[in-house]
This record gives C-alpha cells, structure tokens and sequence, in this order.
C-alpha cells in the first residue's frame, strides 16, 4: 500500500490531526494518555511573548497537560536552540500575571527530526541518536534528580536505527522512515493500531486531489530553500576545512561528496 511521505508537512498534519492516531501517539512517546478537546494546526499564543512569532505545527491540551508536535526537515545547529524556545514558551506562556508563577499544565514537545543531524558547530560532534528527551529537573552535588517539574522536550530521529529503542519509539520511527524512503511498500508495524491508522489516513486512495496539489506547493517550497541553504552550506564546510577537519567528518557533516570538499579547498 503506497502511502504519502510523512516529512511533507501536508501529510504529517492530515495524519497527526486524527484523534486516534494523536492520542496513541502521544502514549507511546510520552507513556499518557490525553484527552485533548480540539487538535490545531499553525497554533499561535495572543497576545505573543516576546519578538518571536511562535507557530507550532500541530498543539493540543487537556486540563492536565499541553502537547505540542513539531515536525523539522532541514536539521541544522539553530534547530535544537529554536525548539527549546518553543517548548520553554509553552510553559512560560501559562503565566500571565505577575501574582501568579504557577504552571497549570504539564507541556510536553515532541520534536521529529526527519533528516540526519550536521555536525555540531560548537562541539564538532556528530550526533548520532535515534531518541533525545530533556527535562528542566534540577540535580543536587551528588547528581540526585529532585523531580519538581514533569515538562520534557524529546526529539526523534528515525535516520539513526538503535537495536535497544523500545517498540513503543520505533514503530512510530519506522512509520516516518519508511514513508520517505519506502513509501510504495512501506514495512512497518500494523498492529499497532495507531500506526495502523496513520498508514490508512495517508495511504494514496485516501489523499484528495486537492492534496496531492497542497503537497506539490508544499515540496516545491522546500526544494527553494533547500537551494538557497547550498551556499549556508558551503559556508559551513569551508568553517570546517580552515578548522582542520579530514574530509570525511565534514562530509558527514555537510552531506556534501568528497569531490565537493575539495574543490572548495582548492579555493580557500
């Protein structure tokens, strides 16, 4: 069964917006269960904090607890730094008034990551995680957690396949992978029902003509900035050849070919 590409954020959404698939979702990533009242779209905070116009991909909240689902395609450093503010502003956002600091709602973000991860700008690290979750706990000297505040920020990666990621990740991991890199015959697990009815949502006998053409308007927008990040990244990898590193860590940094990290060292 041929479905859509799930790192088109056409796609994603159709798919993520679907109760079922939501809730089930969020219970295997995150161990709750929610019972969100609406699921939204392109979600902003009125009034906003601050001078950065937040839109989150996909927002949803009980009385308990506050999910917020981003999907990123084009991974580079600023990302990690962006969703942090993202799932900081969605707690922050909760108090409004100088009397009040309290937190109502637990947020947790879901960050899913669908292209492998450049090298570390500060650390010259190449980050090579399938799952990453964060909390804002404090440690006391001897490196005791003191669990004040259940809030986390997690990102997946399906490009990094770990024989220990628990089923509950990876089904939802292969779901991604498989749909960009195999998506007429995408092998994936079936019983799990969330999975399950993703792959019906967006299997291609269930995708109207009117989004194949939002998909193609949305692809095509991609493909513009993935030309203009071409030179960013030849930026970066002249960075990394005037710092010393061998051909074939930028390489993997940069995604750029071997031929191409030469002749910009001709150039330098």
């Amino acid at each position: 069964m041929a479905i859509g590409r799930l790192d088109n954020e056409v796609f994603f959404k159709k798919v993520f917006t679907d109760k079922f698939v939501f809730k089930a979702f969020v219970k295997d990533i995150v161990g709750i269960d929610i019972d969100p009242n609406k699921i939204e779209t392109e979600k902003s905070f009125q009034p906003k904090l601050g001078n950065i116009a937040f839109k989150y991909d996909i927002f949803a909240e009980d009385v308990k607890r506050r999910i917020v689902i981003e999907i990123q395609k084009v991974e580079y450093d600023h990302n990690f730094d962006r969703f942090l503010h993202y799932h900081l502003q969605a707690i922050t956002e909760q108090q409004r008034t100088s009397e009040d600091y309290s937190v109502e709602r637990t947020v947790y973000t879901i960050v899913m990551m669908t292209a492998p991860y450049k090298i570390n700008s500060k650390t010259h690290e190449i980050y090579k995680d399938e799952v990453l979750i964060s909390n804002i706990n404090p440690k006391n000297l001897k490196g005791v957690e003191r669990k004040f505040f259940n809030h986390e920020l997690i990102y997946l990666n399906p490009n990094y396949k770990n024989q220990n990621t628990p089923d509950n990740y990876r089904d939802w991991l292969e779901l991604i992978y498989e749909s960009i890199h195999n998506a007429d015959n995408p092998q994936i697990n079936l019983k799990n029902e969330g999975v399950k009815r993703a792959t019906e949502i967006v299997s291609f006998k269930n995708i109207t003509d009117e989004e194949h053409e939002q998909a193609k308007i949305e692809a095509g927008k991609r493909r513009v900035i993935k030309l203009e990040r071409e030179e960013e990244r030849n930026e970066i990898a002249k960075n990394f050849i005037t710092m010393g590193l061998d051909n074939a860590t930028i390489a993997k940094g940069t995604n750029l070919s071997i031929e191409q990290i030469e002749e910009l060292r001709n150039k330098i």
